[in-house]
Parts: structure tokens; sequence; C-alpha cells
């Protein structure tokens, strides 16, 4: 089921709802990274409801079918959007009280944000192939930053000629996961794609990113943290492993499951292996 939520009078937000925890399981609460959305998340809700946890997973702001405001994109407003709205989940069914938040990317580096800024209203967090994330370390200026990250003209792209280059690069991902991806765009009457979140919009989202010093929060989390990184033989794999080496030795209560030769969307490429990580832990009690 979708269902929009009102968090102010100038945004609702996209929620993909598999239903309220069960007596045996937990609510989780899933975010996608940058200029992606809610439905890659499917595969790993429909594993984790089986176990019985409730999951939501959500739109942010300005992309999917949530609402696209002009501003608010830096890191405290997209943080604080996911805390209201857990506000508004406890309000309405005290079984979602205090639920595991999963975020991916840049979404990892959100969760990682919220534990820190809001830690009373989460049991803990789950960074995906993020939550690391420091871009000034790779890009000390940021015009640097913006000249190489910046996203591609995808605009116009025939839709069918997409999904087949997706699947081509990705011949291990299942049809689903690969229409999921395709959700980043909306999809024109002539056949062609235009992504969701506007190019402005993913330049402000990445500044926020790029101005976002995770590893200055990790002595403050006091709640669980488990980060699932997706880990090769490259250099950026190496400097995974540097800052996770860092987050481990800060953060109170940390966990690292690695996803060896994974992709960066290691969610929807290995949704059963993923949701049962997150399952093990929270019945091994990491999350109590």
């Amino acid at each position: 089921m979708v269902e929009r939520v009102r968090l102010a009078d100038d945004l609702q937000l996209s929620c993909r709802v598999w239903g309220a925890p069960s007596e045996r399981g937990i609510p989780i609460v899933m975010v996608h990274g940058l200029a992606s959305n809610a439905q890659l998340w499917d595969g790993s809700a429909r594993h984790l409801t089986t176990h019985g946890h409730g999951v939501i997973a959500i739109d942010q702001r300005g992309h999917g079918t949530s609402d696209k405001p002009d501003e608010g994109y830096d890191m405290d407003t997209v943080t604080d959007d996911l805390a209201t709205l857990l506000d508004i989940l406890t309000h309405r069914d005290e079984s979602w009280t205090r639920p595991l938040v999963v975020g991916q990317s840049w979404g990892g580096n959100v969760v990682i944000h919220l534990a820190a800024r809001h830690p009373s209203k989460v049991r803990g967090v789950c960074a995906v192939d993020g939550g690391t994330i420091d871009l000034k370390s790779a890009f000390p200026n940021w015009d640097d930053c913006a000249q190489h990250l910046a996203p591609p003209h995808i605009a116009g792209t025939r839709y069918d000629r997409l999904w087949a280059a997706i699947k081509a690069t990705h011949p291990d991902w299942s049809d689903d996961a690969v229409d999921a991806t395709l959700a980043n765009m909306e999809h024109l009457p002539d056949g062609t794609v235009r992504p969701w979140l506007t190019r402005e919009r993913h330049m402000k989202i990445l500044r926020g990113l790029w101005e976002h010093s995770p590893h200055h929060l990790f002595s403050h989390i006091s709640v669980p943290v488990m980060f699932t990184p997706a880990i090769d033989n490259s250099d950026f794999s190496n400097r995974k492993h540097s800052a996770l080496d860092v987050a481990e030795q800060h953060i109170r209560r940390c966990k690292v499951v690695p996803f060896i030769g994974a992709d960066h969307d290691l969610h929807a490429q290995h949704p059963r292996q993923f949701a049962d990580v997150i399952h093990d832990a929270i019945t091994e009690g990491f999350f109590a």
C-alpha cells in the first residue's frame, strides 16, 4: 500500500507500507539514497514481513512521488523530516514507537545523523553501503566535487532502452529490482523518462552531503549502529574499511556485516540475504 503522510503544509512524503509489526517483530523504516526511491526496498520488505516485522519505506523530499519543495535539502532538514515522520507514526500507532531505521548510501548518512540528533526516536540504525561517506576527504574543494559527482543527463532517454542497459550491467538483478531502479524516473507518455529529482535539487543534496562529516558524530551516538558495506578489492573499498574502523572505535555499540562483491544497491541485488542480516541482528538482540 502507498500512503502519503503530511509532515508540513508544503510537504507530504510518499510511503510504501508493508503492515504493522506483529508480536514477534519490530517496526522498521527504510530510507533510500540520493536520486533513488522507496521501491528499491520492496524485495527486502517482503522478506522482513514474513518474519513478523512491520516495514515502511519512504520517498524523501524531492524524490519519487513525494512533494518537491525548492528548499530543505541540507542534512539537518532531511533528518528532521524523518524525525517528524517517526513522531507521526508513533502518534497514530504505538507499535511504531522507536523503530529500527535503515538507510542506504546518502540515506545511510541521514540515519547516522538521525541517531546522533534524535536518539530517543529510534532503537537503532543500519547504514547500507553508506553512513561513513565523507566527500570532503576526497574532494576538499566543493567545485571539484560538483564537477565529478553531478548527475548524468538522462532526461529524454527511452524507458525501454534504459531498462535494457540496466539489466545488461546487472544480470544478477531481478526484473523487479530493475523496475524499481527505473522508478527513480517519471515515465512520460512519449516513452522517455525524466528523473523525479531535478538536477538543481540533486546538487543541493550533494552539497549537504559534502558538508557532512559523519565521523564527527560517532562518539555522540548512544543507540546501536550496524553497517552493511559493499566490499571489493578496490581502493574505494579500502577507504571504506578505514572509515568503518573509525566507526567501530567510536560508536558504543557497532556491528559491521560486509557484503563481499556486492553492488552499491546491495539491498536490491540481494534482498533476501539483506533481510536475513537485519532479522538475525534483531533476533540476536543487537537492537534491543
